[in-house]
């Protein structure tokens, strides 16, 4: 039976690669914040789907929280590891909270770094299992601390897949643009100028992820508009991004 571990499952993307997965047949590790919500979440899926789902309730910002979530992926080969948790911060660098700020670091990038070196080993005594990076269309754009992190995670993903690829691992890194999750509204963004033929479904997006995975993908970046809009990214004179992204971003 195939195993996968998913941060950040109780809502959004999280929740869609869970169900997705579950639907599939594979036993599943959750992770999050809420207990209450984790134990919701996997009653419903073993009553729904009849396969083992297991729950950490952690906090990926507390050192020994990552910790255990570490030992756990360590203790046996998963067949994949998805880094979804999110976190925003949602300030100006310059006048905010520079104690958010290394929180936002430490889910977005220490997290995934940690729980990826932890699942990656077995991984590779196996020669098979694969690791999706959840990143954000943001990484593409000079944008703030977010869009760094996200820069970051993409940047990861594609260089260890490379590496990893003559083992038999696959890592791709997932970017999505703008979703129908709790995301905005918790981090305090006002989303409403943003038109609604610009936002994706969790579902949606997660299918595509999983179809890109499987043709070997080590880039994700589902939708059309979105593919259009990145490569734009890479190649228009960085200046002219930043301000282009300035102008849409959401409102605090």
């Amino acid at each position: 039976m195939a195993i996968a571990l998913v941060t950040g499952s109780t809502s959004g993307i999280g929740a869609a690669f869970a169900e997705r997965l579950a639907a599939r047949g594979y036993d599943l590790v959750l992770v999050a914040r809420t207990a209450a919500r984790l134990e919701a979440q996997a009653e419903s899926l073993r009553h729904r789907y009849g396969g083992a789902v297991e729950v950490l309730p952690a906090d990926l910002a507390d050192p020994l929280a990552l910790r255990e979530i570490e030992a756990r992926l360590a203790a046996e080969p998963f067949d994949l590891l998805v880094n979804n948790a999110g976190f925003g911060t949602n300030q100006r660098f310059a006048d905010g909270d520079v104690s958010e700020e290394e929180r936002q670091l430490d889910v977005l990038v220490r997290a995934v770094l940690r729980l990826t070196h932890a699942a990656i080993g077995p991984m590779i005594r196996r020669r098979q299992g694969a690791v999706v990076n959840v990143s954000s269309v943001a990484g593409f754009v000079p944008g703030g601390s977010y869009a760094a992190a996200k820069g970051w995670v993409t940047s990861f993903s594609e260089g260890l897949a490379a590496e990893l690829d003559p083992a038999g691992v696959q890592v791709m890194a997932l970017c999505p643009g703008f979703t129908r999750t709790e995301f905005h509204e918790r981090a305090g963004m006002d989303v409403s100028a943003i038109p609604d033929r610009m936002w994706l479904q969790p579902d949606d997006l997660v299918e595509a992820a999983l179809v890109d995975l499987a043709k070997g993908k080590r880039v994700s970046i589902p939708g059309t508009t979105y593919k259009v809009l990145a490569t734009a990214a890479r190649h228009a004179p960085r200046r002219a991004v930043a301000a282009a992204y300035r102008r849409a971003r959401p409102k605090r």
